[in-house]
């Protein structure tokens, strides 16, 4: 009799929940631990095959008649920034990026709170502690650290970054969001794309795109990039 390994990884099926993309329909996701030896090579194997990742857990979506998220990643070495993508980085020349571990800070927290309170005060987010935060970025098997853009010393935004072995993955971002002049979370995205080529990685992953959620129309404007089918990654220019 052929037996799995003990750290072979086991999924499961969550019950469904209000979708907090459509209104009117409802969400069930299929998931798995990443813990232990394996976590890194089995977050690189998963998140290829359209999963992300959340502290320990890998997801992805399995709503029952309904495919509207669709996995994306940027291909950055064919990517050239459009005139308005040009605009915000010249917006953002005095900003300075600077990686750190993913270590969950006071500093980190306030920029947190100021960002879901203004952003986001309706959402999942809005009553976790401290300690829920600090959970949400140090708990982790794999290859992540935190991104933090700075101007003059002053944190503006950063975003909690796993290195993969075919590309960056985007985990979570945040940023101050009286900054409104400055497309904060445009400018991390696009600085991704360029540390993503820097370091000869080919993929930018940026989750799920959702057809027919503004939340989530933003993950369009960067192209080329591929997205996830029952036919695998398709070319998107």
């Amino acid at each position: 009799m052929t037996r799995e390994p003990r750290d072979a990884p086991q999924f499961y099926l969550t019950s469904p929940s209000p979708c907090p993309y459509l209104p009117g329909r409802e969400e069930r996701k299929i998931f798995t631990h990443l813990i232990g030896r394996r976590a890194r090579a089995l977050n690189d194997r998963l998140t290829e095959a359209g999963f992300r990742r959340s502290q320990t857990i890998a997801y992805r979506p399995a709503c029952e008649g309904c495919h509207a998220c669709v996995s994306v990643r940027v291909l950055v070495d064919a990517f050239e920034p459009s005139r308005n993508q040009r605009r915000i980085l010249r917006q953002n020349a005095d900003v300075t990026r600077a990686l750190a571990p993913a270590h969950a800070t006071s500093e980190l927290y306030d920029l947190f709170r100021d960002y879901v309170d203004a952003r986001h005060s309706d959402g999942g987010m809005a009553d976790m502690t401290v300690l829920d935060f600090a959970m949400m970025i140090e708990d982790s098997h794999v290859d992540t650290a935190i991104v933090e853009y700075r101007r003059d010393g002053e944190l503006l935004a950063c975003c909690l970054t796993d290195t993969l072995g075919d590309g960056l993955s985007m985990v979570y971002s945040i940023y101050d969001p009286d900054e409104t002049k400055r497309s904060l979370g445009a400018y991390m995205i696009l600085d991704h794309i360029e540390r993503a080529r820097a370091l000869g990685l080919p993929h930018l992953y940026l989750g799920y795109w959702v057809n027919g959620s503004r939340k989530m129309d933003y993950k369009a404007r960067y192209r080329p990039q591929e997205r996830l089918g029952h036919e695998g990654w398709t070319l998107v220019l």
